[in-house]
């Protein structure tokens, strides 16, 4: 096994990591910024490695200066976390250097990155992909014309490299189509570097839910059922919970099982996650997350799997340690994103928290770098902790969030826990099985979606 793992992240996927590597018996070591130098995890690193200043761009995305920090400690592998580096160019950078990459291979993150060349490649492994163009849109517009006629509006344009709600617009008329593609052709450009769009059927009102999956160098790979992550706001999800409600065993089954034989066919390695959009009783491709997902832990509630362990087991070139036949699910979980921000107009709100009583009892998991004194930083994400119940029913699940987040307090900022609290008493919510634009709606309706 590694004798030192370098983490390449911040906030609580730091310290999640830094856990299993302890648990492993793996050293670590902990690179930050100036902002971060006091974070918990830099505090219980083995070793710690400022890398530069608050700006994520000169700091956690300066990659000269996280791989020297790996050379100056000795580590034998970078894990990348999720948010800054789960792409190709580091994963070859950190190969090329000498290190172990924590992750896929890099040519197996470009195939899966490129939204047209994932498509293409789950079409051929028979994973079931939203009807649309066959590959990037051409530049001729009666040919885009053409294509949006047979697959039918709404459609909705893509870029090909985006990612995080950007580069997507949905179009239900001929006559507004072309200056969409223009315009989000553009927008991909500008934020992806790579200007290449494809169209996909707009569906109505779907459900988000993903296949999650590990798989090792040897050929061996299984998935760890499923999450329902469907109440979003701006594409950002906000709610997850596995397994999925009133989905049928035999669809997940199914669908699994086709996810598992596709990471075979693409010869991936480590853990993933294929999403989907989900209606009407059929599931419709529309990326893979070639990472850990920042909601792991309700699926590791569910299966008894250590997803992030399994990651660096695999990464060393361990063979997995479980077959399909292994893996069972039991009850169920919830997870709750908690955002500095205000919980309803959304304005981040960093500073320094004042007293702070995190939530505990039966079933309840809290991921969370945070701690009275410390102060949350403007420059980054804003989520600063995860809440997971689980129980052996949904219901049951829910009443302990209920009971966790009703315990839970952080004072001297604004968090969004008052937005879960409403959501846990939700009738919708509680039946189950909302679409993806459920919490918009709701919002809008109270007037509360701001900019």
């Amino acid at each position: 096994m590694f004798g030192k793992i370098l983490i390449a992240n911040r906030g609580e996927i730091a310290l999640r990591v830094q856990r299993a590597c302890r648990e492993l018996g793996i050293k670590t070591v902990v690179v930050h910024s100036e902002a971060d130098r006091e974070a918990k995890y830099v505090k219980l690193a083995d070793e710690s490695v400022c890398i530069g200043p608050a700006s994520s761009a000169l700091s956690y995305l300066n990659v000269p200066a996280i791989i020297s920090a790996a050379e100056v400690t000795d580590a034998e592998a970078i894990h990348p976390g999720y948010g800054f580096l789960e792409n190709a160019d580091f994963a070859e950078r950190v190969e090329t250097s000498g290190f172990t990459f924590i992750g896929p291979k890099a040519q197996t993150i470009r195939l899966m990155g490129d939204k047209v060349s994932a498509k293409n490649a789950m079409k051929a492994a028979q994973v079931p992909c939203v009807p649309g163009s066959d590959g990037e849109l051409p530049e001729d517009p009666k040919e885009i014309v053409k294509i949006a006629r047979a697959v039918g509006y709404p459609v909705i344009i893509k870029a090909a490299g985006g990612g995080g709600g950007r580069g997507m617009r949905v179009v239900h008329t001929e006559a507004a189509l072309i200056n969409a593609v223009q315009m989000t052709r553009q927008e991909a450009g500008s934020f992806f570097g790579n200007p290449a769009v494809y169209m996909e059927k707009y569906l109505e009102n779907p459900r988000h839910v993903e296949i999650q999956v590990l798989a090792d160098q040897h050929g061996n790979a299984i998935y760890l059922g499923e999450r329902d992550c469907s109440m979003q706001r701006r594409h950002q999800k906000v709610i997850e919970e596995a397994p999925a409600p009133h989905i049928p065993a035999r669809l997940i089954s199914r669908i699994g099982e086709r996810c598992a034989d596709a990471c075979r066919k693409i010869g991936y390695r480590g853990a993933g996650t294929f999403e989907f959009l989900y209606e009407n009783g059929e599931f419709y491709f529309i990326e893979m997350n070639t990472r850990v997902q920042v909601e792991h832990p309700v699926t590791e509630a569910i299966t008894g799997v250590d997803i992030v362990q399994e990651q660096i087991r695999v990464a060393f070139g361990d063979k997995l340690r479980y077959r399909q036949k292994d893996i069972s699910l039991r009850g169920h979980a919830i997870e709750c994103r908690i955002n500095a921000e205000d919980p309803f107009t959304f304005v981040p709100s960093p500073g320094k928290i004042g007293f702070y009583h995190p939530p505990g009892g039966p079933g309840i998991r809290f991921d969370s770098h945070i701690y009275q004194g410390y102060t949350v930083p403007p420059h980054y994400d804003s989520m600063v902790a995860k809440v997971i119940a689980y129980g052996d029913t949904r219901e049951q699940a829910i009443r302990r969030m209920r009971i966790a987040l009703s315990e839970m307090s952080i004072e001297g900022i604004k968090t969004n826990i008052p937005l879960h609290q409403e959501l846990m008493h939700d009738a919708r919510f509680i039946e189950g099985g909302t679409s993806i634009h459920y919490l918009e709606k709701k919002l809008a309706e109270k007037g509360e979606v701001k900019k």
